[in-house]
């Protein structure tokens, strides 16, 4: 037979059950307030993801408004460098003619003094042949002999150079001159230091300006180099 059940017994049952939902009230108020922390923090890191994404996107923009900047800074310097550009084309090639203007007057008794009996002038000669494209700012002729000169406001090396260079292929640009014997010149309101002996010793004419007109300052033992 089972034993019968008394009120003490089920007394007892009863404080075990309270105390049981008291430890289970307990966990869930636990618990409770540990989600409760857990969505403050969620809130928190949110608002801070939020506010990160606001100040990248502020970055952002500040980026944008730089780069905006620069590349109208840089457009307006690109403007300003081609007007400085074409002044400085525009100044030089005002210079060049001026020197010309200057030379081309005086070549032909200068060179007649120095024993080549040039009798004309031409000026601005090119050629576009292949291989032999160039202009030739002033040249001295008679029916044998010619003398090829370049007008620079400033003489460097570089321009004694490059003339060489052009001389050394003008026959080939002015086919109608193979015959003659060709000398070089140079001249210059301004020549860069040592550039006037250079140009000596390469066996090309000197040119520099003498008041209103230009004289060959080349001495009288002077050969100049012909150009086949």
């Amino acid at each position: 037979m089972s034993e019968a059940i008394t009120i003490a017994d089920i007394y007892k049952l009863f404080e075990r059950t309270e105390a049981q939902f008291a430890e289970f009230q307990k966990e869930a108020e636990r618990r409770n307030v540990e989600a409760e922390r857990r969505n403050v923090e969620a809130e928190r890191r949110s608002a801070e993801a939020d506010r990160r994404n606001a100040e990248a996107e502020q970055r952002n923009a500040e980026a944008d408004r730089r780069s905006a900047e620069a590349d109208r800074t840089m457009e307006e310097l690109k403007k300003q460098v081609q007007a400085t550009t074409e002044a400085v084309n525009n100044l030089t090639t005002r210079w060049g003619r001026f020197v010309e203007e200057m030379v081309e007057p005086a070549v032909v008794q200068l060179f007649q003094e120095r024993g080549i009996d040039v009798t004309q002038t031409m000026s601005r000669l090119k050629s576009k042949r292949p291989g032999a494209a160039m202009e030739i700012d002033i040249l001295a002729v008679n029916g044998s002999e010619l003398v090829a000169v370049e007008c620079k406001s400033r003489l460097s090396k570089d321009d004694v150079d490059d003339f060489l260079d052009r001389l050394q292929r003008f026959k080939l640009a002015f086919p109608q001159f193979r015959d003659f014997q060709v000398y070089g010149a140079v001249a210059g309101i301004e020549i860069d230091q040592g550039i006037d002996s250079y140009a000596y010793r390469r066996g090309l004419f000197v040119m520099k300006q003498s008041g209103e007109t230009v004289k060959i300052i080349n001495d009288v033992q002077f050969q100049p180099v012909g150009f086949a």
